[in-house]
């Protein structure tokens, strides 16, 4: 029984095995046949797709080829249509090239016939000449049998007579031309220091040789003379300078010739008031320090002065020098404002002339100096001038210049020239010094009333240092006409009626004007 069963098991599992492995069998046969189907399918869609890229990409070759052809049909073309216009601007060139040719043929041809018809004419002409020639010989040989003289005495004769006609000639045109050229140069002259006295504009200063100072009260007087005077003592034996302390109230005159010594007493003198304390002591010190003060002062002014000028590389002692002509006065005309005004002038000549109007400066700025220092040196101030302008290492034609402004020596610059018109202008313009100041005045004076006298005038000024006078007239008593007629009128007045240097310029304005408000 339990082999029976055994048995059965046994079959069992072999059927089992038997069946596993049919199933196996089967499976691994079904697999392979899926595979070989799946690589068929894969091959199949290969090829496919190969021969789809192969036809797009066999499209695409055509594409391109038509599309290349097309390009070079077209470039083709176009090389067809350029050579076609370049064969016919050839034949248009070729065609006027031809009738370039032809006309010049032309005119060769031309040329040609002038030149035989001027060569028939140079024949004519040259026996012509020959002719003349012939002619002019047989008439000087029959001049010669008339005269009874060879031809060497007949040229001697003619060109000693024709030598006299030319001097003749030549001295009355060399008299006319030289006073010609001297009336222009005159003209010149006069309009080219003119023009520059008219340019340089400086004003009139009037020196005076006493300066005053306040004093709060009459009470500081007391102080400042001091007990028995020995304060006023001290300070004009320290100042140099006069102390006048009178009746007048409140205040104090400082008198002195020396300007500097006289700006720095009043200086000091203001300061003590202002102080208060006033004796021997502290005036020395007061003094001592305005003195610095007035040093720096100095310096100060002659910087300033030579800057307005243009005048650079100036040695500082010259600089010093020249800010100390700002207190020195000639005929009440301020020194430094007189060489600045010396030095435009002369340098507004120079540009007119043409010259180096730096230089000419430069001279005209520094001609005075020796002003400045001529109390301390031996000679007049020209001399010492040029000793001062040589020792600082001035150049020449300024060391001439201050040298010989008033024709003291021999001129050999013509900026000393210059420098000495320059300077008769500054002092003799009108208004620079006292005397003529007052002949000035005088004379505006006169001017003015002299338009003013005539009817209708309502107001005449003078302008231009006395060269222009301007009449304004009532536009309603006066018309335009009747202006134009006064105009002359005034002028042949202040011919016949006053003396004047050079002329005087009549200007007559009229004008109406109406006015109202807007409310």
């Amino acid at each position: 029984m339990y082999l029976a069963e055994v048995a059965t098991q046994v079959g069992i599992g072999a059927v089992a095995l038997v069946i596993g492995a049919t199933v196996t069998w089967l499976l691994e046969r079904s697999r392979k046949a899926a595979a070989h189907q799946r690589r068929e399918d894969i091959i199949r869609d290969a090829e496919r797709e190969a021969e789809t890229v192969l036809k797009s990409a066999e499209l695409s070759a055509r594409e391109e080829l038509l599309q290349k052809r097309s390009e070079l049909d077209a470039e083709h073309n176009q090389t067809r249509n350029e050579q076609h216009q370049l064969g016919t601007e050839l034949e248009r060139r070729e065609s006027a090239l031809e009738e370039q040719q032809d006309g010049f043929k032309k005119r060769e041809r031309m040329l040609e016939g002038t030149q035989k018809n001027l060569a028939d004419r140079q024949k004519v002409i040259d026996n012509r000449e020959s002719e003349l020639e012939r002619i002019l010989h047989d008439e000087q040989e029959e001049l010669y049998k008339i005269s009874g003289m060879d031809p060497d005495t007949a040229k001697e004769m003619l060109l000693d007579r024709l030598g006299r006609t030319l001097k003749q000639d030549t001295g009355a045109l060399m008299i006319k031309f030289e006073a010609e050229l001297k009336e222009k140069q005159d003209e010149m002259a006069r309009e080219i220091i003119g023009m520059a006295a008219q340019r340089c504009a400086s004003t009139h200063t009037s020196e005076m040789t006493v300066s005053t100072v306040d004093i709060p009260n009459d009470d500081m007087k007391g102080r400042i003379i001091g007990r028995e005077g020995r304060n006023i003592r001290a300070f004009e034996k320290t100042t140099g300078v006069d102390v006048i302390v009178d009746d007048t109230p409140g205040v104090v005159v400082v008198s002195a010739f020396d300007k500097v010594r006289r700006e720095i007493a009043r200086l000091s003198l203001i300061k003590l008031i202002q102080d208060g304390r006033i004796h021997p002591t502290r005036i020395d010190e007061v003094v001592a320090e305005t003195e610095k003060e007035m040093d720096d002062h100095i310096k100060k002014l002659g910087r300033e002065a030579c800057q307005e000028i243009g005048v650079a590389d100036l040695h500082e002692r010259l600089v010093y020098l020249m800010g100390r002509m700002h207190f020195r006065t000639s005929y009440s005309q301020n020194v430094l404002k007189h060489s600045i005004e010396v030095g435009v002038i002369t340098g507004l000549i120079a540009e007119q002339l043409g010259l180096d109007a730096h230089l000419a400066r430069r001279c005209g700025f520094l001609h005075d100096i020796g002003k400045a220092a001529d109390h301390e040196m031996e000679g007049g101030h020209p001399a010492v001038g040029a000793e001062l302008l040589k020792r600082y290492g001035e150049g020449e034609e300024v060391i001439h210049a201050a040298a010989g402004h008033h024709d003291d020596i021999r001129v050999d610059y013509i900026y000393t020239v210059l420098v000495a018109a320059a300077d008769a202008v500054s002092a003799s313009r009108p208004g620079a010094r006292r005397e003529t100041l007052e002949r000035y005045v005088k004379r505006l004076e006169e001017l003015e009333a002299l338009a003013c006298g005539f009817p209708g005038v309502r107001q005449a000024y003078a302008v231009q240092a006395g060269r222009e006078v301007r009449v304004v007239v009532d536009s309603g008593q006066v018309n335009d006409r009747e202006a134009a007629a006064m105009c002359k009128e005034v002028a042949k007045a202040i011919e016949e009626t006053m003396t004047y240097p050079g002329e005087i310029r009549v200007t007559v304005l009229r004008e109406t004007k109406a006015v109202e408000y807007a409310k």
